[in-house]
């Protein structure tokens, strides 16, 4: 690899999660250019926040180790293949199930919608908001799109509970009153919360592979992929995580079998009293809570950030969502197809015929969970010196904002456009295959790396929901 100073993507994160500048010299650069092609510069977003995640773990291994900080180095090949790692997953020779037939794109009387549902309940939501049979036909959905506004459409849906979002361009997005209150807001926030609590010294590292995170346990409340890919990286990284989820709630095993490694996974009812003593009683020893809903959705559990670090002082607290904390859209479900459209990327990255387009990957989603996991990192590099709880705040509407002006003004200037020549390389040199309860994952690896750490998972996933709920 050859070594490469003043990436400005990278500076921007780690200055973002509060890291000495001086340490971003420890990052190595490498691997093919010209990745990840698109008008925005999704190869910095990519590399950037890849970087940012790998020299916050490397920074909790030198504070563990008592060693020099650890060489970072980031591959592009393995950056660019873990960005899409859901579309190299093969589960015993068979590709996952993508996008469902009504998650799409729509013409309507004046532009475009764009719909989720993915899920079945959302698909339902989506359909009964429309006034249509659930044995309707995509082409029905078509004809009911094309006579009605976008706008109408999406808020029709909305109040409904499904997911669909009118389509606009960048200055339309920054003249929306989501799109203003996104825009005062950083990308990344960190700030400490609830009673005082002691720093927690954290035991020295021993063995190989290096694991930062040995010895931390991690409550992973979080789905689909932005939360579940910062949890998989924790767990890289040596954590004890135990994701946990609603058994009310449908999830896909396709989408566990990919962001699922070196976790557990339990089925927990938290409206039940016997699920929230339960709950306790892995947060009496828990170090790190992720939570990945719709800011509030978990309060009436007394899972507000706030209330977590009063029960357990000391804690490390990271929530993602889509739109935000705040804003007219705070309390809204959002995905990472939803906000590109919403945000202006899909006018951007707009096809010839003008029709909306897409990233060449999830990058809010990949982006923001690396963004989420370093986040959590530094945290805890922090109160194991300092003490305290703390809370960082990340959105996926936020890392679109970076994207579409701090980290493209940086990059390119006013026109980006990093669409030259996508690079042919070798994907199989960033893919393993591995047993798994499910079947035989064909995986990518992670592309968090640095000097000693470790190269794959412990563990292969499990099946959804499977585990029992205590700590290992």
């Amino acid at each position: 690899m050859a070594q490469r100073h003043g990436n400005g993507g990278t500076d921007q994160v780690w200055a973002a999660l509060g890291g000495a500048p001086e340490l971003t010299e420890r990052i190595v650069y490498g691997g093919p250019p010209g990745l990840l092609p698109a008008r925005l510069p999704v190869r910095a977003l990519a590399r950037a926040t890849v970087a940012g995640c790998a020299l916050a773990a490397a920074e909790l291994t030198a504070l563990r180790t008592g060693r020099p900080l650890p060489t970072v180095r980031v591959d592009e090949g393995a950056v660019a293949t873990a960005f899409v790692s859901e579309r190299h997953l093969r589960i015993d020779g068979r590709a996952p199930s993508g996008f469902a037939p009504l998650s799409r794109f729509w013409r309507t009387a004046d532009g475009w919608v764009r719909t989720h549902a993915n899920y079945p309940h959302h698909r339902d939501r989506l359909l009964h908001a429309l006034g249509l049979p659930p044995t309707v036909q995509p082409a029905d959905v078509e004809a009911e799109f094309a006579g009605r506004r976008a706008e109408e459409i999406q808020e029709t849906v909305y109040a409904a509970g499904g997911l669909a979002v009118a389509a606009r361009s960048p200055e339309e997005w920054a003249a929306h009153g989501q799109g203003a209150t996104v825009a005062t807001h950083p990308l990344l926030t960190r700030q400490r919360i609830g009673p005082s609590a002691p720093p927690r010294p954290l035991p020295a590292l021993a063995g190989d592979p290096l694991l930062p995170a040995q010895g931390l346990r991690v409550l992973d409340l979080t789905r689909v992929i932005a939360g579940p890919v910062a949890t998989r990286t924790l767990a890289l990284l040596g954590a004890d995580v135990l994701r946990i989820d609603a058994p009310q709630l449908p999830e896909s095993q396709d989408a566990h079998n990919d962001t699922g490694f070196g976790k557990r996974s339990a089925a927990l009812d938290l409206a039940a009293r016997s699920g929230r003593a339960t709950f306790d009683d892995l947060l009496a020893d828990a170090d790190v809570v992720v939570t990945g809903y719709r800011p509030g959705c978990l309060d009436r559990f007394g899972l507000a950030p706030e209330a977590l670090a009063e029960r357990r002082p000391g804690l490390v607290v990271a929530r993602l969502s889509a739109w935000g904390d705040d804003g007219p859209w705070g309390g809204r479900r959002g995905f990472d197809s939803l906000v590109q459209v919403a945000c202006g990327i899909a006018a951007v990255e707009a096809h010839e015929d003008g029709a909306p387009g897409a990233l060449p990957a999830q990058a809010l989603d990949h982006g923001t969970g690396y963004l989420l996991a370093a986040a959590v990192l530094r945290s805890l590099t922090e109160q194991a010196g300092h003490g305290g709880s703390t809370l960082t705040t990340l959105a996926l509407a936020r890392t679109a904002h970076w994207l579409l002006h701090g980290l493209a003004d940086h990059e390119h200037g006013h026109a980006p456009d990093d669409r030259a020549a996508a690079a042919p390389y070798d994907a199989d040199r960033h893919l393993s295959t591995v047993g798994s309860p499910a079947g035989r994952l064909r995986h990518a690896l992670s592309p968090v790396a640095f000097d000693g750490g470790p190269a794959t998972w412990a563990t292969p996933p499990g099946r959804c929901g499977s585990d029992t709920p205590v700590w290992r």
